[in-house]
């Protein structure tokens, strides 16, 4: 199934092995909410009523840690490998309209799609919350401003304020991005297409930890 990646803005599930030429290998997980659109909002104790939409600092570096897991070098560009065919241009000059419009127009195939590889259900829903309008540019600065909403979702303010544990923390992003592991080292959704960690379990504990301790 595996695909070659001429496309400048190939990403690929875990599963396969993408050359990126002078840029190395690309591991790469998809963002899912779960089996049944919407199945991962209702089921995440750490969901606000409002929203995180500023992160500050330790938000960035979650981000980045995030990013490990689910962009690899493509960063705020990545498109998952396993779509055969690609956005026409670079996703953070595509405004979400236009994202949408390659979603339709190419079913049957991945569409997680940038830094922290939205899938479309969760791209609409989170674009929705923010009143983000189709027009809007998904810009790294948007994508962004949609990550918090899932830090958020996850318990990254209750974990600040001890009203949440780091472990039940990290539970919750690994029931967001599939390339996050859970203590057994397997994604919360290992096997479900074709997804499986991409980073160690002590390796992501250790980073969120000094990430909320700093």
């Amino acid at each position: 199934m595996a695909e070659p990646s001429a496309s400048l803005f190939a990403a690929r599930q875990p599963l396969f092995d993408a050359s990126e030429g002078a840029q190395g290998q690309v591991r790469l997980a998809s963002l899912f909410m779960g089996k049944a659109e919407g199945g991962l909002f209702a089921a995440l104790p750490g969901r606000l009523d409002a929203p995180m939409r500023r992160g500050g600092g330790k938000a960035a570096q979650l981000h980045d840690l995030i990013a490990r897991a689910e962009a690899g070098t493509m960063g705020y560009d990545a498109v998952q490998h396993g779509a055969r065919v690609k956005p026409p241009k670079r996703p953070t000059r595509m405004t979400l309209g236009e994202i949408y419009a390659w979603i339709r127009a190419t079913p049957g195939q991945p569409h997680a799609i940038g830094r922290y590889q939205f899938i479309p259900a969760t791209l609409r829903h989170s674009a929705k919350r923010l009143g983000l309008p189709p027009k809007t540019r998904f810009s790294p600065e948007v994508q962004d401003r949609l990550a918090n909403l899932l830090l958020g979702d996850a318990g990254f303010l209750k974990v600040q304020k001890d009203e949440m544990t780091a472990e039940a923390f990290m539970l919750n992003l690994a029931k967001i991005w599939a390339g996050l592991p859970l203590p057994s080292g397997r994604s919360y959704y290992q096997g479900y297409a074709g997804n499986k960690a991409t980073m160690d379990y002590a390796v992501f504990a250790r980073e969120v930890r000094a990430i909320l301790d700093g």
